[in-house]
Order: C-alpha cells, then structure tokens, then sequence
C-alpha cells in the first residue's frame, strides 16, 4: 500500500517521484513506452520482468528497460517499510529538453541486446550526492521550477554515461526511441494476476474502453470482468493445491486486494471456501 507520494511533472509527464509503501504490495509497470531509474531509501524490494528476477537493497539502484509492459515489482517479505525514488525518462521529454541534439546513450548501440530488461547502476559516490540532492529539493518544493527540473533530469543522464555499465545502460535508453510493440494477447495475458483496473489494462493496449472491451470480446468471448476473474480463482485454486502459502498471500499473489472479497468469490465458483478446498483437495 503506498502511503506517501510525493512527485514533480515536467510537461505533463511524472519524471521525479518519491514513494513510501509498506508490505505487501505487487504493482505492475503502468506505462509502457519509458525507461525508469529506481533507487531504494529505505527497505528492499523484488522486481519482476518476464523471466527474469532482480532484488534491489537499500542504498542500491536499477534502471528498467523501456516497453516493458510485463514488469511487476514486488515487495519482499523481509522489508515492512520500503522508499524508493524514481526518475522517468519519457521520449517526448528527452526530444524536448534536447532537440536535435540528443546524448549518444540514447543513440542505437552498434551491438543491441534486446534482451536487456534490467540492470543494477554502480551508486557511486555521484549517484549518492545526486540522491541526497533530490530528497532536498522533494522537502522544498517551493524551490522547484521547469528550469531546475531540466537540469536534474539531465544531470542524472551525465551520470549514467560515466558509470561502469554504460554500455548495457545505452542498450536499454536507446530503445526509448525504437520502443516494442506487443499483441493485444500478450498485454492481456501478462497482466492477468495483477493489480490494475479494467481501465489501466485498457490503457496498456492503447485503446479506449469500450474498444478495449470489444476486442476483448472478439478475443476471448467473454467480458474483461469476468474473463480476468476466473483466471484468477483458477490460479489462486492451483496455489492452494500445490503450495504452503497463506491464504491471505495466495489472494494477494493472485490480484485480489481485499481477503473477503475473495473468499467471497471462492465460494460462489467451488461452493467452499479457500479453506475448505485445500483441506478437501489434500484429503482426496
């Protein structure tokens, strides 16, 4: 659950934002075209995309690749408390703030890998200092202007083309600009457990609605409501049979945010509850 936001737009687009969540909490990666530079404060957190897994600790960094629709980032149960910051880095601010005149890490590589979705940045002592100066400007924002925003956003580029992996940085920057495209199944498909609205899925498909709602339809046969809800109680029936995990966890793991909302649900597809079918299940 995120109990404090704090964040700073530049033309319309979130590009600094600092968060504090406690546990537990899954939030996928709502936008897909932007790459994303992650810094923990406070706690660690585990990200997820496609096959790929990556555990962030306090005081350490990664940069997110950009068109990621399925990422997922994930509390870690050590961690209760957890802060992070953010900075965005969105195409159309990049050509903006720069015009024709853009860094060479945003250039295509020689040898891309398309395969790069994730990578840890070296917080040297310049990431560090770059922190400690944006928390100070997050604690007064009076002192805030499009004028500083810019810098900043620059300033932070600067420094990721000095760090050690600056190759595999330019790799996933540079696709900013040549972002992938996804099938309507794909988008769908990899968001089925997740903690988002009919609308945000929509969004993610960049069709409005009720567009999303009839390609939904014509896709599957069913509405998104429905569609997505047996999913999820059928996953959720699966972890009850074959793991040890909380029932309160498996709802939660499975895109449900409220235990008896669940369970309620549970009962109306199986006529029992959680519970009981695990018992039932494990006694056959």
């Amino acid at each position: 659950m995120i109990t404090e936001r704090k964040q700073y737009e530049l033309f319309g687009y979130v590009i600094f934002e600092k968060v504090k969540i406690e546990t537990p909490f899954k939030i996928p990666n709502p936008v897909p075209n932007e790459a994303c530079f992650l810094y923990m404060l406070e706690g660690q957190i585990d990200y997820q995309i496609q096959q790929q897994s990556i555990s962030v600790p306090v005081n350490e960094a990664v940069l997110l690749k950009c068109g990621s629709y399925f990422s997922q980032m994930k509390s870690n149960e050590l961690s209760k408390n957890n802060q992070i910051v953010f900075v965005h880095f969105h195409p159309e601010i990049l050509k903006k703030i720069y015009e024709t005149d853009l860094p060479k890490i945003f250039q295509q590589p020689k040898l891309a890998n398309q395969n790069i979705d994730i990578t840890p940045i070296n917080t040297d002592f310049l990431i560090q200092k770059y922190i400690e100066s944006l928390l100070f400007y997050f604690d007064n924002q009076i002192l805030i202007n499009e004028d500083l925003l810019i810098i900043k956003l620059k300033e932070i580029i600067l420094l990721l083309c000095q760090t050690k992996n600056a190759p595999v940085i330019q790799q996933i920057l540079s696709q900013l600009f040549s972002p992938t495209s996804f099938t309507f199944k794909q988008v769908i498909e990899n968001n089925f457990y997740q903690h988002i609205t009919i609308d945000q899925l929509a969004q993610l498909t960049n069709l409005s609605l009720s567009s999303f709602k009839r390609e939904f339809k014509k896709n599957y046969d069913d509405s998104p409501a429905n569609y997505i809800r047996n999913k999820k109680l059928e996953k959720a029936a699966e972890l009850l049979l074959i793991s040890d995990e909380r029932i309160t966890d498996i709802a939660f793991d499975c895109g449900f945010n409220d235990l008896a909302n669940f369970s309620t649900l549970f009962h109306e597809k199986h006529n029992q509850t959680p519970s009981n079918y695990r018992l039932d299940q494990i006694a056959k």
